[in-house]
């Protein structure tokens, strides 16, 4: 996952979807978001479990443990297949569970006869439903954010078609995985077989090139994610 993705319905929309038995405990934004192009270190959106039910927050989309901040630029993914058993995650897993609510998101593929220039692909539900990334999250309570406040996106290996955009993928989950994934009761056991198995197939997906001004982040129109003609991938 290269690092872009949108996020543009009201966060009514998500939680309606999600079907969820809990009471969202803050108050949050009724209006549509509109992010067309949310980029790393940017604060957006994101669903956790709290005490007496759900928070919805803004939360920066990049994260570190003390030890490593200022060594290099905060993690925005962390892949599937270490997120469990690394040191660096280790105080986000598993109790950092979060959702990151999105419409779809962004990779670039090289140009086979100039690996500099590149074309980047818009990646959605092939049925236009909304998407739920897996998360972790690190969130302290008060008016004003933390400097610790973060959260991160897990990542798969892409599987299929998938693979000729980008070797990886959010883990995208269904709705019930979703409610699964962030549902206090759910066990350490449990929420690592849902990281290993229950990532949505490429199947699942259509993918489509856009223009390449989603490179840009000053640009957060709803023409970032309109099919463009392109050649075909090789």
């Amino acid at each position: 996952m290269c690092g872009r993705y949108s996020i543009y319905e009201s966060m009514d929309h998500y939680l309606q979807q999600l079907s969820l038995d809990l009471v969202v405990i803050n108050g949050y934004d009724h209006e549509r978001i509109n992010r067309y192009n949310v980029a790393p270190s940017t604060r957006v959106e994101l669903i956790r479990p709290v005490d007496g039910g759900l928070s919805v927050d803004r939360v920066k989309w990049g994260w570190a443990p003390f030890w490593a901040k200022g060594k290099r630029p905060d993690s925005i993914n962390a892949r599937a297949e270490t997120v469990m058993t690394g040191k660096f995650f280790k105080p986000l897993w598993p109790g950092g569970r979060a959702l990151a609510p999105a419409n779809g998101w962004f990779e670039w593929i090289p140009d086979s006869a100039d690996p500099k220039r590149k074309q980047p692909y818009y990646i959605t539900a092939a049925n236009d439903e909304l998407l739920y990334f897996a998360a972790l999250a690190e969130v302290h309570p008060g008016l004003e954010p933390d400097d610790r406040d973060g959260f991160v996106i897990i990542t798969a290996a892409a599987d299929q078609g998938l693979v000729d955009i980008h070797d990886r993928k959010p883990l995208v989950l269904r709705p019930e995985l979703a409610r699964e994934w962030i549902a206090k009761e759910t066990t350490p056991e449990r929420a690592a077989e849902i990281v290993q198995t229950g990532c949505r197939p490429a199947a699942d997906f259509k993918w489509y090139p856009v223009s390449k001004q989603v490179g840009n982040v000053r640009n957060q129109g709803e023409e970032l994610i309109e099919e463009i003609p392109a050649p075909p991938l090789e």
